[in-house]
């Protein structure tokens, strides 16, 4: 790393389903910028713990709100895109709406606009549960619905 750059990484509790983990993490991004990031960075992505990189990512991806274009969905038809499609869900997307699926693997941007992402997901995620709904993929599902009402400044190809 270069000077002035670090790296954290940060234990997550042990979920029985890998579904609780993937629905937790946007609180966790939340309550990570609101109590400890919002004076040390700017920027923030958030990656799957899975995720291999086999070129560089740098600089050309930053932008104020960034999705990644889902590797498996890239080259689908929009009525193939595994949107939620549940009116009682708060990601419900209808048929006809949606311009690409968004990989819930990585995403990221300014400290602000992911603020708002994850805050946005989480009260969603938490009123869809109330309601006893889970979305068909979780937090992917409702960060498809955010980007869009809140197309990305930057969108990314599935090569990253």
């Amino acid at each position: 790393m270069g000077e002035n750059r670090s790296l954290t990484v940060r234990k997550v509790q042990s979920l029985n389903r890998w579904q609780d983990i993937s629905m937790s993490r946007m609180e966790k991004l939340e309550k990570l910028i609101e109590n400890e990031l919002v004076s040390e960075a700017d920027y923030i992505f958030c990656l799957d713990i899975d995720a291999k990189f086999y070129g560089r990512w740098g600089a050309e991806s930053l932008g104020r709100l960034v999705g990644v274009i889902h590797p498996w969905l890239y080259n689908v038809p929009r009525n193939q895109f595994t949107y939620e499609r549940r009116p009682e869900s708060l990601a419900y997307i209808p048929a006809a709406e949606g311009d690409y699926y968004y990989a819930g693997a990585a995403f990221g941007g300014t400290l602000e606009d992911v603020y708002n992402l994850t805050k946005t997901c989480r009260e969603h995620l938490n009123i869809d549960a109330a309601n006893s709904i889970e979305a068909v993929w979780q937090e992917e599902s409702h960060l498809n619905k955010y980007f869009l009402l809140n197309k990305p400044s930057k969108l990314l190809s599935p090569e990253y």
